[in-house]
């Protein structure tokens, strides 16, 4: 009979077929999968907390050169808000499903049961956590290969993206001269993956809800709610 050893490296040897991969170093794939909430209440042990850190800067390196080579004639306003349409926790949620990353996470008993598997944040996380893996445990052009396969079609999309959403609605309101704030309305989970929901307030229409792993990221995900109410985004 298996036991949850046995059981998880099934699941880790599952996710690097359909990642092509082969972990030369298979404790560093663990611990790229291993959520803080395993530790709670005991002497801190390895998560992917160190990793994702470096996984952000490997993903924003790649994504940065492949903009600079795919928009020759642009310069670094017009980059901009295609990078951030790139690397954010949502581009990286999207990329851990794409991958099924959620399968082989390590999670508490209590995070399991309030859906850790599924959190936008905490995919996010461990999507940047895998990258900086695939880095350490074989080199760039590896975590760079996975960066294209699973991110698909996001980097055709954001050759439409022109502006981020906070400056269009920023630009639209003035342009109507109203009156744009944000206000936060809530935040939850630990420490380590915070959930905040932000409103975006414009002077004489309702206010518009959005929710991300950090107040930037709500406060995108509202504006860009408000415009396409709108109309004035796709």
């Amino acid at each position: 009979m298996k036991g949850p050893a046995a059981d998880h490296d099934a699941k880790l040897a599952a996710l690097e077929k359909r990642i092509g991969y082969v972990f030369k170093n298979r404790a560093l794939l663990r611990e790229a999968l291993t959520h803080g909430s395993v530790h709670e209440g005991q002497k801190r042990s390895r998560d992917y907390d160190r990793l994702e850190f470096l996984g952000d800067r490997v993903l924003g390196l790649c994504v940065a050169e492949r903009l600079l080579a795919e928009h020759q004639t642009e310069q670094e306003g017009e980059l901009a808000p295609r990078y951030n349409a790139l690397v954010n926790k949502h581009a990286c949620a999207a990329a851990a499903r794409a991958a099924g990353l959620g399968e082989a996470l390590v999670l508490s008993p209590a995070e399991e049961a309030h859906g850790g598997r599924q959190k936008e944040a905490i995919l996010g996380d461990i999507c940047e956590s895998v990258i900086a893996a695939l880095y350490l445990d074989a080199d760039l052009e590896t975590a760079r290969a996975f960066i294209t396969r699973f991110w698909g079609t996001a980097f055709d999309d954001a050759k439409g993206v022109l502006q981020d959403a906070k400056t269009a609605l920023q630009e639209w309101a003035a342009a109507r001269k109203k009156h744009l704030r944000y206000v936060e309305i809530g935040q939850s989970g630990p420490e380590h993956a915070p959930h905040f929901i932000i409103e975006a307030h414009v002077e004489g229409f309702e206010p518009v809800r959005g929710e991300g792993s950090s107040k930037r990221d709500a406060q995108r995900t509202a504006a860009e709610a408000f415009l396409k109410a709108r109309g004035e985004r796709g």
